[in-house]
């Protein structure tokens, strides 16, 4: 039977073009993740706090590899969008990423990492901005942010990027330490966007 309803975003409209590289604010940039980043991702999951809310651990470069091709296949199959954030000399930061699109009704969740020395940069509202701005302009309306109630950081990158609270998921996560509340934060593209555009300095620099 026909769906009533098309496809918010046409197979074919991610994949059949190179992931691109995005501006997130000045001497900072999105770009896709190469095998040479792998150490990088072994330097963030060192830090016990990037173990703990992202509930794994990258021992080693052949693990963090196999994650970068994950990230890879992601965009291939218009699964997931998945950037590295780096400085404009190459430092790389941090990872941004659109996880779960679902090119039909148009949704992706929202999830990002900083490395320890990167953070209190603002790199990571600079990021998930520009990404969320990408999104919105490839034909994505709806976007969700998920983090443990626990999470403060997290909460406050969903809150300067304009995610506004939608409610608490009850139990939702387990962490090593026991089952988490989280914090459910969504933000709707321009068509429904209020005068105040949260995005608009991110739309302006990607």
């Amino acid at each position: 039977m026909p769906n009533l309803v098309p496809d918010l975003i046409a197979p074919g409209t991610l994949s059949g073009v190179p992931q691109p590289v995005l501006t997130a604010g000045p001497g900072l940039l999105l770009r896709p993740w190469t095998a040479a980043d792998a150490p990088m991702i072994v330097d963030a999951f060192r830090d016990p706090a990037t173990r703990h809310w992202h509930c794994r651990s990258v021992e080693s470069v052949a693990e963090a590899e196999e994650l970068i091709d994950g990230f890879t296949r992601g965009w291939r199959t218009e699964t997931s969008a998945t950037w590295a954030v780096v400085t404009a000399g190459g430092e790389v930061l941090g990872r941004v990423a659109l996880r779960a699109i679902g090119t039909a009704k148009g949704e992706a969740e929202v999830a990002y990492w900083m490395r320890a020395a990167a953070r209190g940069r603002g790199a990571a509202p600079a990021g998930v901005g520009a990404m969320s701005a990408w999104a919105f302009g490839v034909g994505l309306h709806r976007l969700i942010l998920n983090h443990s109630t626990r999470n403060e950081a997290s909460c406050r990158v969903a809150q300067k990027t304009g995610f506004e609270l939608e409610g608490v998921r009850r139990s939702a996560e387990l962490h090593v330490d026991g089952w988490h509340d989280v914090h459910l934060h969504a933000l709707i593209g321009p068509s429904d966007q209020r005068e105040d555009d949260p995005l608009g300095p991110y739309r302006a620099a990607g």
